[in-house]
């Protein structure tokens, strides 16, 4: 259904069952999958692919231009998957330089006024709590909770099942299945609830609390901590994702 008051470009793609709410615009360059939902007054601009299942609630703006003042104009990009929740006043931007994207995954869930910077690449089944801002370069990693009113520097990184809490301004990468808080954000303690949601094992639970001493309770430099989980612990996935996690840090983590 397609109210009569909304504003949608001919050239848009609108796909099967999509329900297209009042005073929502669509522009020119949009694709939207099917059974998506836009509740009253949702924007949708850019050169912006959304996938299916998607749901908008009023004042969201997806895809429009940066405000990067880098931008030099060409043709930048948005791209969405499927079945995310964009709660009221959140707010997507297109990448900055021609031909790159901002690019978010699947079933995640923004709550009001969450804000998504240019370039940010954000993964799946994550939560940003209201207010939860995410600056440009951003890279957040799938099952990660953003709490509400949290802040993150542009080019840091927030590992996989990563909790920030409430409030927190986030400066360095925060490592991977760790709870991190705080101005600025330290990493405070290994991130059990969120590892015990998602099914990780007792056994591999167990090895990360360890990997969690070593890197922040041993008094070990980095690389030193690094060293000692890779000689000790044993080779489990999960491990060895935060092992390379905190290797390919560039701002260095949150200790």
């Amino acid at each position: 259904m397609i109210h009569p008051s909304a504003v949608i470009h001919p050239a848009a793609q609108i796909g099967s069952n999509c329900h297209i709410g009042p005073f929502c615009v669509i522009g020119e360059h949009v694709t939207l999958g099917p059974d998506c939902r836009l509740h009253s007054h949702v924007v949708v601009d850019g050169h912006t692919t959304l996938g299916a299942g998607n749901e908008f609630f009023p004042f969201a703006a997806i895809g429009l231009k940066t405000q990067d003042l880098k931008w030099k104009g060409g043709v930048t990009r948005t791209v969405i998957g499927d079945h995310n929740v964009f709660r009221e006043n959140s707010t997507v931007h297109s990448a900055t330089n021609d031909g790159d994207a901002t690019v978010i995954g699947s079933h995640n869930h923004f709550l009001a006024y969450t804000h998504i910077a240019h370039d940010c690449r954000v993964g799946s089944h994550i939560v940003m709590s209201n207010v939860g801002t995410l600056a440009g370069h951003v890279i957040v990693e799938d099952h990660a909770i953003i709490g509400g009113l949290a802040a993150v520097h542009q080019f840091c990184r927030i590992g996989r099942m990563a909790i920030l809490g409430g409030c927190a301004k986030v400066v360095q990468d925060v490592p991977p299945f760790m709870l991190a808080d705080g101005n600025p954000a330290e990493t405070k303690a290994l991130n059990k609830v969120g590892l015990e949601r998602n099914g990780v094992s007792d056994e591999t639970q167990a090895a990360l609390k360890k990997a969690f001493k070593l890197l922040f309770r041993e008094g070990l430099t980095v690389s030193n901590a690094l060293v000692k989980i890779e000689a000790e612990l044993p080779p489990l996935p999960e491990v060895q994702h935060l092992v390379a996690f905190v290797k390919a840090s560039e701002r260095g983590i949150s200790k």
